[in-house]
């Protein structure tokens, strides 16, 4: 597989860091340009044909990379006219009868580490014509938010410019990190200016064949000299790295009902959702932290024919976005739709069999485990309730923790030893991250 980076424009936003001096791929993170970053992930990950687009102040960038051989990769160029910029797209024009395969496409302002493996076998295993990386983040209030149905397949994209003060959202960002099949370039049909949003993906999408790879995985966009800042700092202390795929990573497992949102019961009502107070800080200190944050809940209101498929996700919607305004965000969420009892009015009897996700069975933790490369012997699962707490048990006496919001250990379904109890999330995070920083400095 081939890459193409989109090396050029202005660089406005970080106008005041490069002056008129240096393009915006050639800020240094640790001492490399990102456009360095950027190529020795794609190395990494086996691939070494790089076409990178330059227009404004090109000549630097090929100046310092010539052919890419000093590297161990191949690169050429495409020279766009700086007075005549064609937009994110439209020197792909110049790259039809040079590319004979999928490819990925990158942009140059976006600090990566990325296992491009995983990502290109999602997309030939979906068959896409185009790929998006995607992944929540703390602003997504300000941010074009990417809407997908439960296939991860690509239904429309919800502009920041729209007027969200009505409805709900999941935080969803298109990461800025791209693969398209060949065909795609049969859109660029002549030299002009192109949107890669516009023109190409909105496009597919119209089709059906956009497809949203959402990944935990290191991608930071760094247009302005504040989030440039972040990454530097980030990069420092390795977190890049961490995020890497192709390292086993570390997980923070919440549960739902009694620990992010009040406890009511079985939850048949939207309006009823209502996050525990602290709960989005303490989500904020899980994404600051080397941990992922995934929501593993029961719902059996499914089942039992008490709440659709369609109204549980407006209740996750309404969670994203409530803990979004606050700058926190989960890195994925799995639910059980099963209950094993039958008798209730109006149940579906498709979802009413004993499986194997239902807590305290560990089937959603295995998938989370599948998704996202996580060692559950370093992992953490907190809950109000005693499932979550046999649930750890059960995965293998992994450290557990009791808070005391929601059913605080009541319902006396399994006699459990948690590794801690808390008060409520927010001093359950602290306790477990503590203890690991306390790890660290031994």
């Amino acid at each position: 597989m081939k890459a193409v980076i989109q090396a050029g424009g202005k660089g406005t936003r970080v106008s005041s860091l490069t002056g008129d001096v240096i393009p915006k791929p050639m800020l240094e993170i640790s001492g490399y340009p990102i456009l360095y970053h950027q190529i020795m992930n794609l190395k990494k990950s086996g691939i070494t044909d790089i076409t990178l687009i330059v227009g404004h102040l090109g000549e630097v960038i090929k100046d310092y990379f010539k052919d890419g051989s000093s590297l161990g990769v191949n690169i050429n160029y495409v020279t766009e006219d700086p007075e005549k910029p064609l937009g994110t797209a439209g020197a792909l024009y110049y790259l039809k009868d040079r590319i004979n395969d999928d490819f990925i496409f990158l942009l140059a302002d976006v600090f990566i580490d990325i296992d491009f493996k995983r990502m290109e076998q999602f997309h030939k295993d979906n068959n896409a014509a185009a790929t998006l990386m995607t992944h929540p983040n703390a602003h997504p209030f300000d941010s074009d938010l990417v809407v997908v149905d439960g296939n991860n397949k690509v239904l429309k994209f919800d502009h920041k410019t729209n007027d969200r003060t009505k409805y709900f959202y999941h935080n969803l960002v298109n990461a800025g990190v791209m693969i398209f099949s060949k065909d795609t370039l049969d859109l660029i049909t002549e030299e002009k200016k192109y949107s890669y949003e516009k023109d190409i993906i909105e496009p597919l999408i119209a089709e059906g064949k956009v497809y949203s790879y959402k990944s935990s995985e290191y991608a930071k966009d760094m247009g302005t000299p504040e989030r440039y800042a972040m990454v530097q700092d980030e990069y420092n202390r390795g977190v890049h790295i961490k995020k890497n795929l192709s390292n086993k990573q570390k997980c923070i497992f919440l549960d739902r009902d009694g620990t992010i949102n009040k406890h009511i019961g079985f939850m048949r009502n939207i309006d009823d959702f209502e996050l525990i107070p602290g709960v989005a800080e303490a989500i904020k200190e899980i994404n600051n932290s080397d941990y992922l944050c995934i929501v593993v809940t029961n719902q059996p209101v499914i089942a039992r024919g008490e709440v659709t498929e369609e109204e549980l996700n407006e209740v996750h919607m309404k969670m994203e976005k409530l803990l979004g305004d606050e700058g926190a965000y989960i890195n994925g969420l799995y639910y059980c739709p099963h209950h094993p009892d039958k008798g209730f009015e109006g149940e579906r009897p498709e979802l009413k069999f004993d499986c194997d996700c239902r807590k305290p069975k560990i089937g959603m933790l295995l998938q989370a485990v599948k998704d996202f490369n996580i060692d559950l012997s370093q992992s953490i699962i907190i809950g109000d309730s005693t499932l979550d707490i046999k649930m750890a048990e059960n995965a293998g006496g992994i450290t557990s923790v009791l808070v005391k919001t929601g059913q605080g250990g009541k319902d006396n379904k399994y006699v459990v030893n948690p590794t801690y109890v808390c008060e409520d999330l927010k001093e359950a995070v602290e306790t477990v991250l503590n203890r690991e920083n306390g790890r660290k400095r031994q």
